[in-house]
């Protein structure tokens, strides 16, 4: 299988495309919340889940891209040169796992 590096330029522009959205919808709510005057508190809540939002964040795709490293390492020492229903099936249940995973911690800590 060829790498093609003219499809990467589509998959980039929709990822920008999704972040400078979400950006764009996230600083029209904190300026309407500005404009209303809320209360300092939600002010400080909605800053503190922002914070923990992001580190958990961080804590997923840390567990989900470490366990999809590992499918890959596998893959590798198996001595799979294709993409067989077999090596997409360990890649899908290595990032599931992942994600699982990042379920048990989260539910664990809260």
């Amino acid at each position: 299988m060829d790498f093609d590096a003219a499809l990467l330029v589509p998959i980039t522009l929709i990822v920008c495309i999704t972040l400078a959205i979400k950006i764009v919808v996230d600083s029209r709510l904190r300026r309407r919340l500005a404009e209303t005057n809320a209360s300092d508190d939600l002010i400080k809540a909605m800053l503190l889940a922002d914070e923990q939002t992001r580190r958990l964040s961080a804590l997923k795709w840390g567990l989900v891209l470490t366990l999809q490293g590992l499918a890959f390492g596998l893959i590798g020492w198996m001595g799979i040169e294709q993409l067989t229903p077999g090596a997409a099936g360990l890649l899908l249940g290595a990032a599931g796992v992942g994600l699982l995973g990042y379920h048990a911690m989260v539910n664990r800590v809260r």
